[in-house]
């Protein structure tokens, strides 16, 4: 029974130790930077230009479909790797499990294609 104890007490070791360094890190953070508060500092904008007019712009929407289209092949990376990992250890469903992942990466690859044709990848 003593060795299942001393497993949660190297696990709250290191979540102490953890703690440790990062209010180590935050106190010595705190203490080794300048804090000088002057006007410029203390105004919202702290770039030296001085805000003129509304704050409204409009953006073009192909910045956000190049933001979607990272999105979904982000998605599609973190879908393959544990993928990858876990077929190994499969056995009997190594066949299935390769078969919804050629579905998967099918559609992905369709789109691709699609948006090409669409001139979503054209920038300019």
């Amino acid at each position: 029974m003593t060795e299942y104890y001393e497993s949660y007490i190297t696990v709250f070791a290191l979540v102490a130790a953890g703690i440790l360094v990062a209010a180590l890190a935050f106190a010595t953070a705190r203490l080794v930077s300048p804090d000088r508060k002057y006007g410029g500092k203390l105004s919202s904008y702290e770039c030296g230009i001085d805000p003129v007019g509304q704050g409204w712009s409009q953006t073009h929407i192909r910045y956000y479909l190049f933001a979607f289209l990272f999105v979904i092949f982000d998605v599609e990376t973190l879908f393959i790797f544990p993928w990858a990992v876990v077929l190994g250890d499969a056995g009997d469903l190594q066949p299935f499990m390769l078969g919804v992942m050629l579905v998967f990466l099918f559609f992905v690859t369709l789109t691709l294609p699609y948006e090409y044709k669409k001139g979503v990848l054209k920038w300019a």
